[in-house]
């Protein structure tokens, strides 16, 4: 069996889109491949990601206290450098492995899996970097291919991280309309005031050569958005949303605001078969607020998912409450993680929750 026969079902982890990201891959982020086979046979793979971090792209200038700035420091000083991640950074999710259950067991495949990953680090090593953190990203708390025994024997710590928001697209709705028709009154009077605050931004798919054309404007656009997140582990590069359609094709989709001809804002998609996956965005900051860029980007991802008939849409993590106001629903994640340090292991959860703070927000339920 082939590799993209044994991963049809994901398209982010077929040979077009991992081309894609090695071509477009932020500078500190390079790609590692395992295969595990029995018998000849690919039963198994597994994405690895060596991550360099940098102090100056983690935590990005923020107005905080002088004790959280002193402790983002420490904590910047003890993961800069290399870490490992069994799976895809530059995506919510667990987009990183899969093995066919009826060919393996879980504990043979994590077995490779783990030889796999100490393989890369001495390989690293060898090259004069070193290892600070292996992390294995993005599990549902319910995914087959989790075995949180096997993890924690690895000594990895496990880690609720912030929710991957989720839309499941109901049977009656046929039609960007059904699905506003089916929200409260109040949402639709949101939704509806949304619309109008457009005041003439038109949403408009961009092809190859648009987005090869406004690359520098589409990078800064998304800069507006990435610059403005506490933590950070990469910046992609200016190429990048042109590089993922030559490769992806009509499974990557950008769509351009404009507003007089002028590109405001963007947002992009990836078609991954059943599933509708939201991916990166930008917008002027001008335009943010007065004409309610993000909230239609939102609406406009949605009314995409329904009209193309896939079962979900998946919003990823972040904005919580703004995307549970337009139908998603949270669903929680965890990773499993730990520092090649002993000591500084036995205190990595706690560490890991500060990066990742809870967040206190107000699900909403704009259904009938």
């Amino acid at each position: 069996m082939g590799w993209n026969n044994l991963v049809e079902h994901n398209v982010l982890l077929q040979t077009n889109y991992l081309k894609a990201l090695e071509i477009a891959s932020p500078k500190n982020i390079s790609l590692f491949y395992i295969g595990v086979f029995k018998d000849d046979t690919l039963v198994g793979i597994a994405i690895v990601q060596r991550v360099q971090l940098y102090l100056k792209d983690m935590f990005r200038n923020t107005q905080v206290s002088c004790l959280k700035t002193f402790l983002k420091q420490t904590i910047s000083k003890l993961l800069k450098g290399n870490i490992l991640v069994v799976g895809n950074l530059t995506h919510t999710g667990q987009h990183g492995i899969y093995f066919n259950i009826n060919k393996i067991s879980k504990t043979d495949f994590y077995s490779c899996v783990f030889q796999g990953v100490s393989e890369v680090e001495k390989r690293i090593k060898n090259n004069g970097g070193k290892i600070r953190l292996i992390l294995l990203k993005d599990f549902f708390e319910d995914d087959i291919m989790l075995d949180d025994s096997l993890f924690l024997n690895e000594k990895l710590h496990r880690v609720i991280v912030q929710p991957n928001m989720i839309m499941n697209v109901r049977d009656v709705w046929g039609c960007n309309e059904d699905y506003v028709n089916c929200m409260k009154k109040k949402y639709r009077t949101r939704y509806k005031r949304a619309k109008k605050k457009r005041n003439g931004i038109v949403c408009e798919e961009m092809d190859l050569d648009a987005i090869e054309a406004n690359s520098q404007l589409l990078h800064n656009l998304y800069l507006n958005v990435s610059d403005n997140a506490t933590f950070n582990t990469f910046i992609l590069p200016k190429n990048h949303f042109f590089i993922y359609k030559r490769h992806l094709k009509d499974n990557f989709r950008v769509f351009g605001y404009y507003l007089d001809d002028e590109l405001v804002g963007f947002f992009t998609l990836i078609l991954n078969n059943k599933h509708l996956e939201t991916y990166f965005l930008g917008y002027n900051t001008k335009h943010q607020q007065a004409n309610q860029l993000y909230l239609n980007m939102l609406y406009e991802m949605a009314k995409f998912g329904i009209e193309h008939h896939f079962e979900s849409i998946v919003y990823a993590r972040t904005a919580m409450e703004i995307k549970s106001s337009v139908g998603a629903k949270p669903k929680a994640m965890v990773m499993y993680l730990k520092h090649t340090n002993f000591v500084l292991n036995t205190i990595l959860k706690q560490i890991f929750r500060f990066m990742n703070p809870s967040k206190d927000w107000v699900e909403r339920h704009p259904f009938s």
